[in-house]
């Protein structure tokens, strides 16, 4: 590596967490937002219309320090989800291939994300590779089952389902930079269709279908001030269903956080998340239309950040309530995360990489 890039490295590393009468915010708090969208692979419900509601893209999950790329070195998160949301009256959804009205829909997850900051730059930018595992227990009810041709039924009351699975992986890549108190990152997310799907069945994680996310995102820091304003744009491309012949139309998605360092180790913050489909669905699976989907939810988040045995920990809990909802259950989203660094961390930086 160039003595020119360990230069700025060790620059920038005094700037976030080192300098004079600067608050330390960067020194506990890593950027395990490499494995982003992963909540998105949750069935009917964490996410925006396409098939059962379910989307890569979850609303809030790029949060504070969302443009940044830690220094070379490998890293972990653990990412447990709570999700309660129903779709109410004559609203219908499809799930694995059933024809549903009057879902609610209640998950418990859990996100495990292995992260990799490789040496290799590209014009200049560090290089990351990540990928993630989701396993959980969605439960699904629905007070009417209108159609299930596959399952050979046409009208049924009260379909309820829940069992523990395995969801897709999903794979991430991304290449970052900084500038003074900007940070800026590009990427794309690949989900592969290699989880425990099961036909007919309401409870799935896996979307059993290619998923491509592409994104933008950018991080202002201000260590002085302990002020962080994150935000985020992508792109999500599906594929089709093989199972349900059911084919989900495509999405432009944003997020943006604001949070403040009220200490070194406790900081506060607000989160927004928009989510738009732009095509319509398809496929000679689909029975409810084009379906095409939007939500905005609002939220706030805290975080505390400590130290054992002399490795850093980030903890951070978000709330976000779906508070404006198409074709999608509404509900309120709640997330944990545990993150911490494995190893391999350049020394001289190492406190940048202690921002999430």
């Amino acid at each position: 590596m160039s003595t020119r890039v360990s230069s700025r490295r060790r620059e920038t590393a005094h700037e976030l967490g080192r300098g004079p009468g600067r608050c330390r915010v960067g020194r506990h708090r890593f950027a395990t937002i490499l494995a982003l969208g992963l909540f998105g692979s949750l069935v009917a419900g964490t996410a925006e219309a396409t098939e059962g509601g379910a989307s890569l893209y979850l609303p809030g999950f790029r949060g504070p320090a969302a443009g940044i790329v830690p220094p070379p070195g490998f890293y972990f998160s653990n990412d447990f989800m709570a999700y309660s949301g129903e779709l109410s009256g004559a609203r219908r959804i499809q799930i694995g291939g059933a024809v549903l009205a009057d879902v609610e829909v209640e998950i418990r997850a859990d996100f495990l994300t292995a992260t990799w900051v490789t040496p290799l730059e590209v014009l200049g930018g560090r290089t990351a590779i990540s990928v993630s595992l989701p396993a959980g227990v969605p439960r699904v009810s629905a007070g009417v089952l209108i159609e299930a041709p596959r399952l050979g039924r046409t009208f049924a009351f009260s379909q309820r389902d829940a069992s523990f699975v395995l969801g897709d992986p999903i794979v991430t890549g991304l290449v970052g930079w900084d500038s003074g108190r900007l940070h800026w990152s590009v990427g794309a997310s690949v989900n592969v269709p290699a989880g425990g799907y099961q036909e007919g069945e309401l409870s799935n994680l896996a979307f059993n279908r290619w998923i491509g996310d592409v994104f933008v995102a950018a991080t202002w820091l201000d260590p002085a001030l302990g002020l962080d304003i994150s935000g985020a744009i992508g792109f999500e491309i599906n594929g089709e269903n093989p199972d349900t012949d059911y084919d989900s139309g495509n999405a432009f998605h944003a997020d943006l956080s604001i949070s403040k360092n009220l200490t070194k180790e406790i900081s506060v913050g607000l989160l927004a998340g928009y989510y738009d489909q732009v095509s319509d669905d398809s496929g000679r699976g689909n029975r409810i239309g084009p379906y095409k989907g939007r939500v905005v939810a609002a939220g706030a988040s805290i975080g505390y950040d400590f130290t054992v045995a002399g490795t850093p920990i980030t903890t951070r809990v978000r709330v976000l309530r779906e508070v404006d909802v198409e074709n999608r259950p509404q509900g309120t989203i709640g997330l944990f995360t545990v993150a911490f660094p494995l190893g391999g961390q350049t020394p001289p930086a190492a406190r940048v990489a202690a921002k999430y």
